[in-house]
């Protein structure tokens, strides 16, 4: 039981300490997972937070983007409306100057017609005199018309062409006049349209240098931004490419971890398969060893304790080692195959318990002690008194039907029991049934001891004894039970043996793949953690790409109108330039044409004049001449109807001469209010200009402003592009954060099938510590792995075997009480002894010396003690001196030399204490025939107390014999002894 306690108490304790680590990891599980999932709910709530936050900025972006941008639509609507300002004011000031030249034009007409009128009021003037001469002159000539008549007719009809031709060429000059004044405000509209066209073309162009100027500036920004996105994104594909053949060699070692923890996780089953099979084996081989070593160990000791005898051979027994001679009871001396035992123990009957002596004295002896002690009574069978059987009388018996043999002949037993043997079993025959036994005793008429293989008894006479066989003490089977399980426990325990060492082996080779693995998940773990970095870096490279590519076609995009618009714009600019320079120059044409045209009428006008005054003068001329003409042909009646009409016409030219004055009053106010008008257009021509260098300023400030909010809104831009990265990356591992919390969740429920809340009954609190959590908990992990499999149920089976072995205990604790006693009655017999052996050793050594001088014919022999503290322990030194050789060691001897020192010491203490009988084997066998004579004189000498059986082949020997023994094995398991007693000198012969 102490045998098997030992592992189950240790079993007991792995389970213990199974139960205990797991117990720790489950609480350091749990606390871990409270607090690591209190952690990523805190990183989640600040991812939560920052995201909030970000997202928060991110729509306060968006909302500042578009008042930004409403505000920069706003500025440029406001810039447009400067523009337009601007546009009408330049407009409203070329009307201006148009309405100047206008007025100055109509100044100019109406100073012609002041000077037109005068020149009217003059030539009223002259009329009036000429009236008056004429009327003086057609007084005059009243008495000369008829003389004038034909002079008139004549120059009448001179006067008459010329002034047709006057009139002709008044119409010319005055068609002229009129066609080069409608040419000439014809001009003057163009040119005012040229003007206002010219100023609308100019604000265009300035429009179309400011816009050139902010799509060139834009422009060289785009050329810049692709450049950079072209190259960003060759670098994003670089990295992409990079990261992609990262991710497949990550991959591909994922694919291996995975593919190696898959092998060793097969090798794991395997080997836990093979473990647990061997470990059942073990366990069974176990309980078997620990079975049959605890029968073997009880055996044993009720087979050394004599278990089953009777009292007084136990006590017998009990001074086995301490007298020579009691050789055993017959159980021990006899060895018999099981399918006969109980036949030879049935016909052995009580005489198994008997005790083998080797002398009648050592039985009288052990007699003695019994009576002394009023231990009981025994039997005892010296053998020296045993003289064997000569077996039956009628040996035909051995040949009947059924018959097995002798029961001596059954047994197997040392040369010297054989007598015994023999003598309690050769006249027993063993049969195989009762059946044959009866048969064979009826026939040799009851006379026969027959003996079953069932243990049924015959006994001569012919009464029987039979039935059940209940001898549970089973004497004469315990020393072949004892063989079978030493034998069997030698095997289990070689069985053991080597199924612990495959355990062992099954068991390193587990923990290596478990070690393996252990290594190959870490790197696993990190090759995951690498791939999910790299697949986060791969789509922040391809979010990246995809937000470049669309930068870059924007830009593109931007770029092509850019440049549609810039060519546009240049041809545009090209075209208001032709165009302005054409309007220029016509403008300068056209000026040039009107002073042409202004010389022209000038010329003209004086030519109107001149033509005027000469058609006129001619038709004046002709009037009067045709005044004169009717004057002369309607006699003096007309010349005084004329004489009244010119003095009607003085009336009307007084008349007209007053209207004109009047003309020219009015007309000169008209200048005057025209003059003003072109003050107050001066004025307001410097007011429009003071305007349009206002708003000029103004879109100035605007437009700087304007590229100040278009630099403000690329860097809001910016801002909310990062903003939204941020969103996403905050997104990203917010979702990392709460995968890891449903794994953490999944891990507990699977494992511990805890809930959160649950866990939270189980917290202990004074675990905070995240870092040394995770190292003893690695460290836990480790520490059950290396126990092994556990048997939970050893605690359970250690405790009952436990209160048994408490139990037993106690009475090993009684045992060792007893042990201490038997102790100190030895070291009372040790000290006994010791003085017993010194005395008889001094004895022995004198008595050697005397033997050793008989034998030897002189020299010297001596025993000494070698050095030692316990005279029962030391030692014995034997120096011999033959004659004619020096003082030496007996080892140093020859090999007769050596045997005859050795029978010299047998002999000095056979002297000393003789015994009844001895058994000499060959011990004369490396003497020489002189000192084999010496030795077999002197062993007749000691015939005289002792009786000597001397095996031998010396004839020195065989010649000091008083009777010789031959023993032949005529047949299987029967020997044959022949004893001679020959006379001396036959002998001799």
């Amino acid at each position: 039981m102490e045998k098997q306690i030992g592992p189950l108490q240790k079993q007991s304790e792995v389970a213990r300490e199974y139960l205990k680590k797991k117990e720790e990891l489950k609480t350091f599980d749990i606390n871990m997972f409270l607090l690591e999932t209190e952690r990523l709910r805190e990183l989640t709530r600040g991812i939560e937070e920052k995201l909030q936050l970000a997202t928060d900025e991110l729509s306060e972006a968006g909302i500042r983007y578009e008042e930004m941008k409403a505000e920069y639509e706003a500025i440029e609507e406001e810039v447009e409306e400067i523009d337009l300002s601007i546009e009408k004011a330049k407009s409203q000031l070329n009307e201006t100057t148009l309405l100047k030249q206008q007025l100055e034009g109509q100044i100019n007409v109406l100073k012609e017609q002041i000077n037109t009128v005068r020149m009217n009021d003059e030539h009223y003037g002259k009329r009036q005199q000429t009236i008056r001469i004429e009327l003086e002159t057609r007084e005059k000539q009243k008495d000369t018309l008829s003389q004038e008549r034909a002079d008139v007719t004549e120059k009448l009809t001179q006067i008459s062409r010329q002034d047709q031709e006057a009139k002709q060429a008044l119409i010319e000059v005055q068609s002229r006049i009129a066609e080069h004044s409608a040419e000439v405000e014809k001009k003057k509209q163009e040119i005012m349209e040229l003007l206002n066209n010219r100023a609308s073309t100019r604000a265009k162009i300035q429009h179309f240098d400011t816009t050139q100027a902010q799509f060139t500036t834009r422009r060289a920004e785009l050329h810049k931004l692709i450049l950079e996105t072209a190259s960003e994104g060759e670098r994003q594909n670089s990295a992409l490419r990079s990261y992609e053949e990262e991710l497949v060699s990550i991959r591909e070692q994922i694919t291996r971890f995975s593919e190696q923890i898959k092998e060793n996780e097969q090798k794991i089953g395997q080997y836990q398969r093979e473990l647990s099979e061997k470990q059942e084996k073990l366990r069974v081989g176990q309980t078997a060893y620990h079975r049959e070593s605890s029968r073997l160990e009880s055996l044993k000791n009720i087979t050394e304790r004599y278990d089953g005898y009777g009292n007084s051979i136990r006590k017998v027994m009990s001074n086995k080692d301490r007298v020579p001679g009691l050789l055993g009871v017959v159980a021990d001396i006899i060895k018999v195959e099981k399918e006969y035992e109980i036949a030879v123990e049935t016909a052995l009957g009580g005489s198994i318990q008997n005790i083998v002596t080797d002398t009648e004295e050592t039985a009288k002896r052990m007699i003695q002690y019994l009576k002394q002690n009023k231990f009981g009574r025994a039997t005892f069978l010296p053998l020296t008194s045993m003289h064997g059987s000569g077996g039956i009388r009628d040996a035909q018996a051995l040949k009947e039907p059924g018959v097995i043999g002798l029961a001596n002949t059954l047994v197997t037993v040392e040369a010297k029991f054989q007598v015994l043997a023999d003598q309690l079993l050769g006249r027993t025959i063993v049969v195989d049934h009762i059946d044959h036994g009866i048969a064979i005793a009826r026939k040799y008429r009851q006379s026969l001891r027959l003996v079953t293989l069932e243990g049924d008894l015959i006994n001569p006479g012919g009464s029987m004894t039979g039935g059940a066989f209940k001898n549970s003490s089973n004497l004469l089977s315990r020393r072949r039970e004892i063989e079978e399980f030493e034998e069997t426990v030698a095997l289990l325990k070689k069985d053991m043996s080597a199924m612990e060492q495959e355990v062992s082996a099954i068991k390193e080779k587990r923990a290596a793949c478990y070690s393996a693995n252990d290594e190959i998940q870490q790197k696993l773990g990190n090759a995951s953690i690498t791939e999910n970095t790299v697949k986060m870096n791969m789509e922040q490279v391809q979010a990246k790409l995809r937000e470049l590519s669309e930068r870059h076609r924007g830009y593109k995009s931007e770029q092509n109108e850019l440049e549609e618009q810039i060519r546009q714009i240049k041809d545009n600019e090209d075209s208001i330039q032709m165009e302005l320079e054409t309007s220029e120059r016509l403008e300068k044409e056209w000026n040039e044409r009107i002073e042409e045209l202004n010389g022209l009428l000038e010329q003209e006008r004086i030519e109107e004049t001149s033509q005027m005054r000469k058609s006129e003068e001619v038709h004046l001329k002709f009037a009067s001449l045709e005044q004169q003409n009717t004057f002369i042909l309607e006699n003096i009646s007309r010349v005084e109807e004329e004489s009244a009409r010119f003095a009607e016409e003085l009336r009307e030219l007084d008349q007209h001469k007053g209207n004109a004055s009047e003309e020219i009053r009015v007309k000169e106010e008209q200048i005057t209010e025209l003059r003003q008008t072109i003050e107050d257009s001066k004025e307001l021509f410097a007011e429009i200009q003071e305007e349009i260098k206002v708003q000029s300023t103004k879109r100035d400030e605007l437009n700087q402003k304007h590229k100040t909010f278009l630099g403000k809104r690329e860097e809001l831009s910016k801002h909310m592009s990062d903003l939204d990265k941020e969103c996403f990356r905050l997104n990203s591992q917010k979702e990392g954060y709460e995968e890891a919390s449903d794994k953490q969740i999944n891990y507990m429920w699977e494992e511990y099938e805890l809930t959160y809340g649950r866990a939270m009954e189980l917290r202990n609190e004074n675990l905070t510590d995240l870092s040394y959590m995770k190292q003893q908990i690695q460290l836990l992990k480790q520490e059950i792995r290396k126990l092994g499999n556990v048997n939970v149920n050893a605690i359970e089976d250690y405790k009952n075997v436990s209160e048994r072995y408490e139990f037993l205990s106690g009475q090993h604790e009684d045992l060792i009480e007893a042990e201490a006693t038997l102790v100190k009655i030895i070291e009372e017999l040790d000290a006994a002894m010791r003085k017993q052996f010194q005395e008889q050793f001094a004895l022995i050594s004198s008595e050697f010396d005397k033997v050793f001088r008989q034998l030897f014919g002189g020299g010297k022999g001596t025993l000494e003690l070698m050095e030692d503290e316990d005279v029962l322990e030391a030692g014995i030194r034997i120096i011999a001196q033959p004659p004619g050789k020096k003082l030496q060691n007996m080892m140093q001897l020859s090999g007769g030399e050596k045997a005859l020192t050795a029978i010299s010491l047998l002999f000095a203490i056979q002297n000393l204490k003789p015994s009844p009988f001895c058994l000499l084997d060959e011990i004369e066998a490396a003497l020489d025939d002189s000192n084999v004579g010496r030795y077999a004189q002197y062993l007749h000498k000691l015939t005289e107390h002792t009786q000597f059986i001397v095996i031998t082949h010396r004839r020195g020997t065989m010649a000091a014999a008083d009777r010789l023994y031959g023993i032949t094995m005529q047949e299987k398991g029967v020997s044959t002894l022949v004893s001679v007693d020959l006379l001396e000198d036959d002998l001799v012969k």
